[in-house]
């Protein structure tokens, strides 16, 4: 899959490697919004993971607070947006109605026009690009341009968190391999200095395990931790 841009195509990865990662790259997208999209002041992508939704990238000068409030409230534009899957726009929050605890703090902000479109993004429940602008109605002209610029971030996004969830995958399985690692070592030290099998070793670190209420793994590192530094001790 490719990530489109306005001067052509290349790869998500190589735009991850020349932007230094991730969050870099999301941001450089809702920077780029702001630039093509007029009347847009600040941009944001909202993404439902692990049954909450959070903001995975904003653009520069974007206020905190402006899709915090919308979660913590549950209600507002870019909320909707995610969970009905239909565009969301309010032309002048001075005179919306539908969200009155967001509107007042967005307007406290100086925001008030807000636009926020769905995006599909594959293996999420809820996403959304959010656009704001700081006076009345100034995304009007901007909507087309916001839609295409949706269309083409919802790719992006998408390969972004395919790419997350590789990474994080990867680094799940180094962690169960260390922590096997660590557990086989712990064994083979209780086997010498006990004279016991691997059945009975492993037994007995569990036993230990359970009665003192702490991981298998954390136990096993603190064995191997004790015999390193009592051979280290030893040499001295």
């Amino acid at each position: 899959m490719t990530q489109t841009t306005d001067t052509g195509t290349e790869t998500l990865d190589h735009a991850i490697a020349r932007t230094q990662g991730l969050d870099t790259l999301l941001r450089d997208l809702t920077d780029r919004a702001v630039q093509e999209v007029p009347g847009a002041d600040a941009c944001s992508v909202t993404v439902r993971r692990a049954e909450r939704l959070m903001t995975l990238a904003g653009s520069t000068g974007l206020p905190s607070g402006l899709d915090l409030r919308q979660y913590e409230n549950g209600s507002g534009p870019c909320v909707d947006a995610a969970e009905t899957d239909s565009v969301m726009y309010s032309p002048d929050l001075a005179a919306e109605t539908r969200w009155p605890a967001y509107t007042e703090y967005a307007l406290a902000t100086g925001v008030r026009c807000v636009l926020a479109l769905p995006l599909a993004v594959k293996g999420e429940t809820g996403a959304a690009l959010n656009l704001y602008g700081l006076e009345p109605d100034s995304l009007a002209g901007g909507r087309d341009e916001a839609r295409a610029f949706a269309e083409r971030v919802s790719d992006a996004v998408d390969e972004a968190l395919r790419l997350e969830r590789r990474q994080a995958s990867a680094a799940d399985v180094r962690t169960a391999l260390l922590s096997r690692s660590v557990i086989d070592q712990a064994i083979g030290m209780l086997m010498a200095r006990e004279r016991i099998d691997a059945h009975r070793a492993m037994q007995r670190l569990r036993r230990i395990s359970q009665d003192r209420n702490v991981k298998l793994r954390d136990l096993c590192a603190q064995v191997v931790a004790r015999a390193s530094d009592g051979a280290s001790h030893g040499r001295k």
